[in-house]
C-alpha cells in the first residue's frame, strides 16, 4: 500500500483534515517557503496529532544544532533535508533523516546510494525553491530504479489527476503532496480527501492484480 504524506501543514485544521483522511505523515516546512511555519506553531500542532502519524520537518542547509533542537521541540520523527547536505553530515546527525534530491535529469539519481537513511525523497528540480514548487519531473527516470537500502518517497507536482500514473511508473513507498491539495495556496479539505482516496484506490487495484 502506497503511503501518503501531506506537506506544508500550517495550522491544526489542515493537520486534522490530513489525519482524518488517512494520511500516514504530515510535513512542516522550516526552510524559506510561503508555507514556512514557526517552531512554536509546529510544536503545538504536533502535540495535537496522535503518535501513529509521522511528523517530518523540512529544512535546507540547517546546522546540526538547529536540526536537533527543532526535532526535540516539535517531536519530529524525521528531518527532510533539501539542501547541499553531504552524506557525512547526514550520517553525523543524531536524528533520523530523509535526504531529498532535486531531479532534472536521470543522472541526478546517481547520488542516492551515497546516503544511508531509511528513506530518500525525489522531487522536481524546477522552480525557485528547493521543493514545494508544484512542478514534476519525468517519472520514467524511476521506472527501472532499484534500491535495496532505501524506501522511495516521490514528490513534485502530484495531484489527484496524476498520482495514479506516477505510482504506476515510479512505484514509490510514499507519495508527498502539498500544492496538489491546495486552493489559492491554502490546504483544501476536499482535495486532501480526494487525493488520499485516489491513492488508496491504487492499492485496491493492485491487490486485484492490476495497477490502473
Amino acid at each position: 500500500m502506497t503511503k501518503v504524506k501531506v506537506c506544508g501543514i500550517q495550522d491544526l485544521k489542515a493537520a486534522q483534515w490530513a489525519v482524518d483522511a488517512g494520511a500516514d505523515a504530515v510535513g512542516f516546512i522550516f526552510a524559506e517557503s510561503r508555507r514556512r511555519i514557526s517552531v512554536e506553531k509546529a510544536a503545538a500542532i504536533s502535540n495535537s496529532i496522535h503518535e501513529g502519524i509521522l511528523k517530518i520537518g523540512v529544512f535546507v542547509n540547517a546546522s546540526k544544532e538547529e536540526l536537533e533542537d527543532i526535532v526535540e521541540k516539535v517531536k519530529l520523527d524525521y528531518v527532510q533535508l533539501h539542501g547541499d547536505e553531504s552524506p557525512a553530515f547526514c550520517n553525523s546527525l543524531n536524528v533520523p533523516y530523509i535526504k531529498a534530491v532535486a531531479v532534472t535529469e536521470e543522472r541526478d539519481l546517481n547520488i542516492l546510494p551515497e546516503y544511508s537513511g531509511e528513506f530518500v525523497l525525489v522531487d522536481s528540480g524546477k522552480g525557485p525553491y528547493r521543493g514545494g514548487n508544484g512542478t514534476s519531473f519525468d517519472w520514467e527516470y524511476l521506472k527501472d530504479y532499484q534500491s535495496s537500502n532505501h524506501k522511495l518517497i516521490l514528490a513534485g507536482g502530484l495531484k489527484k489527476d496524476n498520482v495514479r500514473m506516477a505510482v504506476s511508473i515510479a512505484k514509490p513507498y510514499m507519495v508527498d503532496v502539498s500544492s496538489g491539495v491546495e486552493s489559492g495556496g491554502i490546504k483544501d479539505k476536499e482535495k486532501i480527501l480526494d487525493f488520499i482516496n485516489e491513492v488508496r484506490a491504487i492499492k485496491t487495484d493492485s491487490e486485484s492484480g492490476e495497477l490502473q
